[in-house]
């Protein structure tokens, strides 16, 4: 398909807003959405791109060429930018795709992002459905064995070696749409997540299997070598995982997730209301191993956390809610935070630009009753994440600043407005900036600021003053440079 088809569709509401003939049709292998300032690294040749513009500045032209010439130098086809969030999609983007030459479509507020890329997708399914083949379905003793293989419970990998295994050594593979492999045929060598996720694979052929539920539950049924089997078969065979996910994996997910929603029910329960074998057994329920060490780890969305902490094959997990408990393996030195943070900028992708997805990590807890602490500490560390750091454990919170960071911004600018509302935006607040920057020295305050020293200690005097502060006292710095680091 092209981008010229895009904008054929009366139901997307799209606008050119520049774009000539020849690039308009050049072939789509695929979509990815970004907010980033510099997504070069994720993209691939021929992709749509699509972008809410959360990352532009009004006026800036820098930024604006930076975005488009990283399209532009990945061989995007196409930049699709959102409206909703700015109004319109700024002049200077305009320009830039102009200048680097790639087309710039604008999405109105009232159309998802979603909606761009089912339609590219369904539009790409036709196509192959029409493409000629040597075999227009799967032989029928082999859709008979995948039938009776569904119906005794057999699992991923068992059905899709059988699936392909009239097809000779094929490479093919089961994916979840952050990258996650769930199966693949022997012949086929390992692919890393971060390769295989976030729309990242650029050759062969992937069908999408949708999800009713998240868009962190989408499958991708992929074959390295688009020529290596009828895409008719692949179709049929993406069919028979749409039945195992809706059956049997379903019904094995609903089994956890309730065995982890009452696991979060008792950690969330007032300690002195709880039996206290009672999180012992909900432990045991959950498929964790008595004893610990346990980990809590709590996220802006559950769907989003279930997704990331799949990822880590060798670590037991329980999830309700956006609240999981995990066990840390003392003898492997499993650090999960670490190893998650790499995973979560393919969950990212999955959940699009407007999903707000963050998570923070308690320290390990040896035992059950630990755990509360530990659900304590991941909250706070949720709190101190943000968008440069979405993933932080509280360990991570090692200075003054980083500790800050967790306490809610309401209470940071009562405090900062209490302890520096006296001194108000100019010079005395500078001085004291450049002072406490400079271990208190009043030579090096100076010289930074370009002052005599006698007017330092006047500056500094009138501050202890109007603060009420003595700054020859370690507690009353550090009462104001945390009310400084505050604002």
């Amino acid at each position: 398909m092209h981008v010229l088809d895009l904008l054929q569709s009366d139901n997307l509401g799209l606008t050119l807003l520049w774009g000539e003939d020849a690039l308009l049709g050049q072939e789509v292998s695929g979509v990815t959405a970004t907010d980033l300032e510099d997504p070069r690294r994720f993209l691939g040749p021929g992709e749509l791109v699509l972008s809410g513009l959360v990352w532009w500045t009004d006026g800036d032209l820098v930024k604006a060429d930076r975005f488009v010439s990283a399209l532009a130098e990945a061989g995007a086809t196409a930049l699709l930018a959102g409206e909703e969030t700015h109004g319109r999609v700024p002049d200077e983007l305009v320009a830039a795709c102009r200048a680097h030459r790639v087309p710039l479509v604008a999405v109105p507020a009232q159309t998802s992002f979603r909606a761009v890329t089912e339609a590219v997708y369904l539009r790409q399914w036709g196509d192959l459905s029409r493409r000629p083949t040597r075999l227009f379905a799967l032989p029928e003793n082999v859709r008979a064995e995948l039938s009776r293989l569904l119906e005794g419970g057999a699992g991923p990998a068992e059905l899709l070696d059988r699936a392909c295994a009239h097809l000779g050594k094929v490479a093919c593979y089961l994916l979840t749409a952050s990258g996650r492999t769930v199966a693949r045929t022997p012949s086929a060598p390992a692919i890393p997540a971060q390769r295989a996720g976030g729309g990242a694979l650029r050759e062969g052929l992937s069908l999408r299997i949708e999800s009713e539920r998240t868009p962190y539950d989408a499958w991708l049924l992929h074959v390295p070598d688009a020529d290596a089997a009828p895409p008719r078969v692949l179709h049929e065979i993406a069919e028979v995982f749409a039945q195992y996910r809706d059956g049997r994996a379903r019904r094995a997910d609903t089994v956890r997730a309730a065995a982890g929603r009452e696991l979060a029910v008792l950690l969330e329960a007032e300690e002195q209301a709880t039996d206290p074998g009672a999180l012992e057994e909900a432990l045991a329920a959950a498929g964790l191993p008595a004893g610990g060490p346990y980990r809590v780890l709590t996220a802006t969305d559950g769907d989003a956390l279930a997704e990331a902490l799949a990822h880590l094959e060798d670590v037991p997990y329980a999830v309700g809610r956006s609240v999981a408990v995990l066990y840390e393996d003392q003898d492997a030195a499993v650090d999960v935070p670490g190893r998650l943070r790499p995973v979560w900028p393919l969950i990212q992708a999955c959940g699009g630009p407007e999903a707000d997805l963050r998570l923070g990590a308690g320290a390990p807890a040896s035992g059950a009753e630990a755990l509360r602490a530990s659900m304590h500490q991941a909250r706070f560390a949720l709190t101190a994440t943000d968008e440069t750091v979405p993933v932080r454990a509280v360990e991570q919170l090692d200075t003054l600043s980083a500790l800050l960071s967790g306490v809610p911004q309401e209470v940071r600018s009562v405090y900062a407005t209490r302890t520096l509302g006296a001194l108000g935006d100019g010079m005395l607040r500078e001085t004291l900036e450049v002072f406490l920057a400079n271990n208190c020295s009043w030579t090096r305050t100076a010289e930074a600021l370009h002052l005599h020293v006698n007017t330092v200690h006047y500056r500094i005097e009138r501050v202890e003053s109007l603060t009420g502060r003595d700054l020859s006292r370690l507690d009353h710095k550090l009462d104001l440079y945390a009310a400084l680091r505050c604002t």
